[in-house]
């Protein structure tokens, strides 16, 4: 199988979190595809206003059980605010389901730092460097990690009526709780006393609550971490903070720089530390995924099984999406399949996948290292041999044990609510 024809450095140009904020707020719910009550927001503070009541009923139905099925798991119970939006727990998979006791197949990815995310294109030409106009980037942009949802709405209703995790039969039967809630005061304020009258309206209004919520600089990408400071000459790097810094960009070692973009671009831009393009990284199967009970199962990202338009895109498969590395310190599981539970091991990974596989991989019968045993061989061309990677087994890996303790020390630094 031929590599892939995009190379796995792209300098994806990103939409200011203020500008792309700015715009939802003025254009109100009416462009958001939810007629609103009375008159369309004719200034500034109009806007702003309806953005404001939009937020609040979305930061309440964030936290909410009423939203599921079983009434006991929200949005929150997953994505926990204290935590970086992602979960608190160890768990690979969260449980959900009408009685909690579906697993899921994916961990959950993180909320925060998604402001820019352009939508999915399945092939990106990079405009930004000059002569780069003719290089394909491939798969870039769209949300959840096989990028299938291009704004948060979408995005929310995945989970909204997935049968393993908030376990709604039908969008109906969400309006109908809401309805018969608190929050129905609020939502008729914002689209008009009959919204509750067209189930397929008041649904859309729900979701764009939630995803005018998640626009909320302040809660969801604040730039507050102790690299925003350095940046701004507020903060100084400790020594291994400074060494990591320099590995993390480095081609010639740790390169995470090629993918989860650590300058700040021309336009004054802060770094969102991730290109939003599509890799295949090959970590290892989680068997503590049920669904990996089935030898014949695979999750290979953007050719499905949960994606469905590219199953019959073989240069695809294995493909995940690039998350942003900020608040990466908090996560307690790295990687589609959580197959991580610390962060020093997923970097230590990236420095000796090809050149000890044995610590990551299970070993056949035989005692053979199953060296990428989460993705069919038809398939391993697709696999990321950038530096970290590549190398074969005896090889030295490009990053010794401190140099890995570096680039762990520099990434704490993108935790946001730091205090000089």
């Amino acid at each position: 199988m031929p590599q892939p024809p995009w190379p796995h450095f792209r300098k994806r140009p990103a939409i200011a979190g203020a500008a792309l904020t700015t715009a939802l707020l003025l254009t109100g719910s009416l462009l958001l595809g939810v007629p609103r009550a009375g008159a369309v927001p004719t200034s500034r503070a109009e806007a702003y206003q309806e953005a404001a009541a939009l937020t609040e009923l979305g930061r309440k139905l964030f936290s909410d059980p009423i939203l599921s099925g079983s009434g006991q798991l929200s949005c929150a119970s997953c994505h926990v605010p204290g935590n970086g939006f992602t979960p608190a727990n160890t768990v690979p998979v969260q449980l959900g389901g009408p009685d909690l006791n579906q697993a899921g197949t994916r961990a959950v990815p993180a909320l925060t730092y998604l402001q820019a995310t352009p939508q999915f294109t399945e092939h990106f030409f990079d405009s930004e460097e000059e002569g780069d106009e003719s290089i394909d980037n491939g798969p870039t942009g769209g949300l959840t990690w096989d990028g299938r949802a291009d704004r948060p709405r979408d995005q929310a209703r995945i989970p909204l009526l997935a049968a393993n995790e908030m376990a709604n039969a039908n969008p109906g039967t969400v309006v109908d709780r809401i309805a018969g809630s608190a929050h129905a005061a609020a939502l008729k304020a914002i689209y008009g006393p009959d919204v509750f009258a067209d189930k397929d309206r008041a649904f859309l209004g729900i979701l764009t609550a939630l995803e005018t919520f998640q626009q909320d600089g302040a809660t969801f990408y604040p730039y507050t971490s102790k690299y925003d400071l350095y940046l701004k000459g507020q903060a100084k790097l400790s020594p291994a903070e400074t060494r990591g810094l320099a590995l993390f960009n480095a081609e010639d070692k740790g390169n995470c720089a090629s993918c989860h973009i650590s300058a700040v671009r021309g336009d004054g831009t802060p770094p969102q530390f991730t290109d939003y393009g599509m890799i295949a990284l090959g970590v290892p199967r989680n068997p503590a995924i049920p669904a990996n009970a089935d030898p014949k199962y695979f999750d290979l990202g953007l050719c499905g099984p949960l994606r469905t338009d590219f199953l019959n895109k073989s240069d695809y498969c294995g493909l995940f999406k690039t998350p942003s590395l900020r608040n990466v310190a908090l996560r307690k599981t790295f990687f589609h399949n959580g197959s991580f539970h610390e962060l020093r091991k997923a970097v230590e990974f990236y420095a000796t996948r090809d050149t000890n596989p044995e610590k990551w991989y299970s070993r056949a019968k035989d005692g053979v290292v199953q060296a990428y045993n989460d993705l069919p061989p038809a398939y391993r061309a697709n696999l990321n041999t950038d530096p970290p990677f590549g190398g074969k087994p005896g090889d030295k890996p490009p990053l010794n044990d401190a140099e890995i303790d570096d680039i762990v020390a520099f990434l704490g630094t993108l935790t946001d609510g730091y205090r000089p």
